[in-house]
C-alpha cells in the first residue's frame, strides 16, 4: 500500500480519474440525505461492490493469461472456477452475517441462504441501489480498460497475483465496516455513524488512488 504523504497525494490527484474515484466513493452521501439510507443499505452497497470486484478480478486474470496463449487460457478457466467458488463463498458468508444484523436492527425476520435471494435482498435495502451499484461498475470497467489493458498492466502481472488482490481489500476494509455496522445496530444507526462509514470507505479509496499512481509510475519506468 502506498504511503499517504502530501507529495503522494498531490501526485495522485493530478490525475482527474482520482477525483472521479473520490466522487463515486462520496456518491452515497446523496443516498443518505436524499433517499434516507441507513447503515444497512450502505454496508450492502459495499458488499455488492465486493461481488463486482470479483467479476473484474476474473477479467484481470483472463487478460493476464491471454498473452501466454491458449494453454494459459485453459489454465485460467480452471483457476477462475476455483476463484469463483472460493471468493463467492467468502462473500456469501459475509452477506449472510450482514443480513442477520440487518434483520436484528429491524426487529426480526428471516435470513436467506440462497445466493440469488441474498443479492435481491441487498438491492432492496436502499432506494435507487441499482444506480449506485451501476456507478461503481462503470468506474471499475473504465479502470480495467484504461489502466489494465491500454496501459499494459496485464503484462506486469499474472493470474495468481490478480486472484489474490480482492481478498486483502475485503479483509482490511469490509470487516472494519462489518464491525462498525454491528455497533450502529446497537446504537440505532445514528446519522454520524452512517456518515463515518462513508468517510472510512472514501479514505480507503484515497489510499488506493495513491497506490494506483505509484503502480502507474513504476510501469512507466519499466517501459522506458
Amino acid at each position: 500500500m502506498g504511503r499517504l504523504t502530501p507529495e503522494a497525494l498531490a501526485r495522485a490527484y493530478r490525475d482527474p480519474v482520482s477525483w472521479v474515484i473520490l466522487a463515486v466513493d462520496l456518491f452515497p452521501l446523496i443516498a443518505v440525505f436524499q433517499l434516507g439510507w441507513g447503515a444497512a443499505a450502505l454496508v450492502f452497497l459495499y458488499w455488492l461492490e465486493n461481488l463486482l470486484l470479483g467479476l473484474i478480478t476474473l477479467l484481470h486474470m483472463a487478460a493476464a493469461s491471454a498473452r501466454h496463449g491458449l494453454n494459459a487460457l485453459l489454465g485460467w478457466a480452471a483457476l477462475g472456477a476455483f476463484f469463483t467458488f472460493h471468493y463467492g463463498m467468502f462473500c456469501f458468508v459475509h452477506g449472510v452475517f450482514l443480513m442477520a444484523f440487518s434483520e436484528i436492527s429491524n426487529g426480526g425476520g428471516t435470513v436467506q441462504f440462497d445466493p440469488f435471494d441474498l443479492v435481491n435482498y441487498a438491492f432492496s435495502t436502499g432506494t435507487g441501489m441499482i444506480w449506485f451499484v451501476g456507478a461503481i461498475l462503470t468506474l471499475q470497467v473504465f479502470l480495467f480498460v484504461r489502466d489494465f489493458l491500454l496501459r499494459g498492466e496485464y503484462r506486469e502481472t499474472n493470474p495468481i497475483t490478480e486472484m489474490a488482490r480482492p481478498y486483502g481489500r475485503v479483509v482490511v476494509l469490509h470487516f472494519a465496516l462489518f464491525a462498525g455496522f454491528a455497533l450502529l445496530v446497537l446504537f440505532n444507526e445514528p446519522l454520524a455513524g452512517v456518515l463515518a462509514l462513508i468517510l472510512v470507505r472514501a479514505a480507503w479509496g484515497v489510499l488506493l488512488s495513491v497506490r494506483r499512481q505509484e503502480e502507474i509510475a513504476h510501469l512507466r519506468a519499466d517501459q522506458s
